[in-house]
């Protein structure tokens, strides 16, 4: 109870709280793997990004599957960092 009362003092007392992050996962579709490397190569660069938590890259199907802080970043920037890999992705889905 007394923490839901500070809550309330400090939003009354108009100083903002830190927004709540949400860990997201998005499905990559990268078609352009096509060799035993190319998941390793799209997992370093998505891995690399602040705010990625985990990634499995697979070969058949050929995608990427990245949880991630949203707070810390979001969709766009983990497909720029396949494409600036030499591997363009698009979204299949999110979860």
């Amino acid at each position: 109870m007394k923490s839901i009362l500070a809550i309330v003092a400090l939003a009354a007392a108009g100083i903002a709280l830190p927004a709540m992050a949400a860990q997201k996962t998005v499905v990559l579709s990268v078609p352009s793997m096509n060799c035993a490397t190319c998941p390793i190569t799209v997992s370093k660069a998505l891995e690399k990004v602040d705010g990625v938590q985990r990634v499995k890259a697979t070969l058949e199907p050929p995608e990427a599957v990245v949880t991630y802080d949203d707070a810390k970043v979001g969709v766009d920037r983990l497909t720029e960092a396949t494409k600036q890999a030499g591997y363009p992705s698009s979204v299949k889905s999110e979860r």
